[in-house]
């Protein structure tokens, strides 16, 4: 069988990262200056297509540039000089960032024996990819591939203590006490070491509630085994749904269930600012 480049695979089956997706035209975090862009693209000298974009020759993505400063991301970004698009720059080959929207009964591990479908199984790759951290089976939401070892390492360490952010819904009515519990702290067994700890939220939302049922939204920094569950179940409320919507400051948006999209660049220089 013929083999095919991972960044290929990613160009063919990955959602391509959105304009929207990324931050305003004037934040620097957005990636180069324009003017940069437009010169790596072989147009002319910065100080020419300086020129071009004050003449109002130059448009992002449909709008014409008429403030300057200007940052894009050039294999994002729609870029064009009097009409015509400039050729949106490749992703460089290496270290690959992923994100999954997890469905159920899909589970975190490159290794099964008992052969259920994995997350890796809904990304076409070649290189090896791992997941940064784990989601039960049961739940649902954000899941990160990447094949950098030492992000992966800082992203799941206790030292770094990188929130992750869910949204749940539980069974019954949760009480204002019940937030104070989860917010000071619930005492958990640990398996290995035979002991009870306390594991407790850094953030809780109530979003909705009534007589059956509750929704929350609930922030972790320590990722212990079924945390959220367990803490659920020792209050009496048991997890119906569960859904990671975060972690750290990147959020699980633009994918439907089942779905992947490489991470935009502002995505990943905002992981590595969360570890240092």
């Amino acid at each position: 069988m013929e083999t095919v480049e991972c960044d290929t695979l990613v160009a063919m089956h990955a959602r391509r990262p959105a304009p929207e997706d990324l931050p305003p035209l004037n934040d620097a975090a957005r990636g180069v200056r324009l003017n940069k862009a437009l010169a790596d693209a072989g147009i002319g000298s910065r100080r020419a297509c300086d020129a071009l974009i004050e003449q109002g020759q130059v448009a992002v993505n449909g709008q014409t540039v008429a403030q300057m400063p200007v940052w894009v991301e050039p294999s994002v970004d729609r870029i064009t000089v009097a009409g015509k698009m400039i050729a949106r720059k490749k992703r460089e080959l290496g270290s690959l960032y992923l994100m999954v929207f997890k469905p159920r009964n899909v589970i975190c591990t490159n290794r099964d024996p008992e052969g259920r479908r994995r997350v890796i199984d809904l990304v076409p790759h070649t290189q090896r990819l791992f997941c940064v951290g784990r989601l039960d089976a049961e739940s649902t939401g954000l899941v990160l591939l990447t094949n950098d070892g030492e992000l992966t390492q800082k992203l799941t360490h206790p030292s770094h203590e990188v929130p992750k952010t869910y949204q749940a819904t539980i069974k019954g009515r949760l009480q204002p006490e019940d937030i104070e519990k989860l917010r000071r702290g619930i005492f958990l067994g640990e398996k290995k070491t035979g002991r009870a700890q306390r594991a407790r939220t850094s953030g809780i939302r109530l979003i909705t509630r009534d007589v059956d049922r509750s929704k929350i939204e609930i922030t972790l920094r320590e990722g212990r085994n079924r945390e959220i569950r367990r803490m659920m179940a020792r209050l009496g409320h048991p997890v119906k749904k569960l859904r990671r919507i975060a972690i750290g400051p990147v959020k699980l948006k633009g994918l439907a269930m089942g779905d992947w999209r490489t991470l935009t660049r502002y995505e990943v220089g905002a992981l590595k600012r969360a570890v240092r």
